[in-house]
């Protein structure tokens, strides 16, 4: 359990780019593109005003998500290297602002998701939000190394919500873009995991490298990089697939499983000797696998589009 009490002394007042931090807009933007691909492929069509809804309270509900994150890890933050600039433990904004500022966004945009477009995908929106929130940041998080496994569907959700809020319902097609992302995060976390050294043994965070060891990380990052390019194949495959997605499913997930083959051959020697390179590669590529793949799926979308 976080202790609530936790919360760097301020320093000066918040500006607006302090509180928009706290909804995680590297995050966020991923989410907003990932759910606006779903939308958009998803067979029928909203009305723009609709569409443009849609996006904006997915986006405000991402962002709800990451300042409710914040508020509960602000304790976990401080310790780490990576996140000790963040806006609560670095005094910029305090703790209750920030749990105050995600409730109150988790209700906009759930409502308004509601009004905007229709109950499943509003439901949709909130029970991810829940995910993040509750079931990722205040229980798995803390409590097994397969945190970032499970916690994953949270961001896996997104273009899910954005084919529900045209469709009103879930497809073979949505649930494999889910499960793309939802693949592809532990090999993207752990492989980040690996070059941070000890920040999550500093935080008492039981990530796979600190229970289990670099050695099992780097097995699980392989066997994740090639449980991911089955499911980047197969939604080829599937309606909202083509020639553009099968070319990007194979050529980038060749030089995925490339990346994770050289990780799984490392022993901890050699990737000190050189600072992790590989591992940074890998993170690096990792940071463009989504968005390659959805631009795919707009671009073929578009090919069917012009072909009709």
């Amino acid at each position: 359990m976080a202790d609530l009490s936790i919360n760097a002394e301020r320093t000066y007042e918040p500006t607006f780019g302090d509180y928009f931090a706290l909804l995680k807009p590297r995050v966020m933007s991923l989410v907003v593109f990932t759910a606006l691909v779903g939308l958009l492929v998803a067979p029928g069509s909203l009305h723009p005003v609709e569409m443009f809804a849609a996006i904006l309270f997915i986006a405000l509900g991402a962002g709800a998500s990451g300042a409710l994150n914040m508020w509960y890890d602000a304790d976990i933050d401080a310790v780490m290297r990576r996140t000790a600039k963040r806006p609560i433990p670095s005094g910029r904004v305090e703790r209750q602002e920030a749990l105050a500022i995600g409730i109150a966004l988790s209700g906009i945009a759930v409502v308004m998701m509601a009004l905007a477009t229709n109950l499943f995908a509003a439901g949709l929106l909130a029970f991810t939000i829940f995910f993040y929130a509750v079931i990722y940041s205040m229980w798995l998080k803390r409590s097994t190394p397969q945190n970032i496994v499970i916690g994953g569907a949270a961001g896996a959700f997104p273009p899910m919500i954005g084919w529900a809020a045209v469709t009103g319902d879930v497809s073979m097609a949505s649930v494999l873009m889910f499960a793309l992302i939802f693949m592809w995060t532990p090999p993207h976390f752990w492989a980040l995991a690996l070059f941070t050294k000890s920040d999550y043994g500093d935080a008492d965070v039981p990530m796979l490298t600190v229970t289990h060891g670099r050695k099992t990380t780097r097995l699980h990052i392989l066997a994740y990089t090639v449980a991911v390019a089955g499911v980047a194949v197969a939604l080829a495959q599937t309606s909202v697939g083509g020639p553009i997605t099968l070319v990007t499913a194979v050529v980038l997930n060749a030089m995925f499983l490339l990346g994770a083959l050289r990780i799984w051959r490392r022993d901890d020697a050699a990737a000190e000797s050189d600072s992790y390179l590989v591992e940074r590669k890998f993170f690096k590529l990792s940071l463009y696998y989504l968005f390659l793949h959805f631009a795919a799926l707009l671009a073929d979308a578009a090919l069917s589009g012009v072909m009709a």
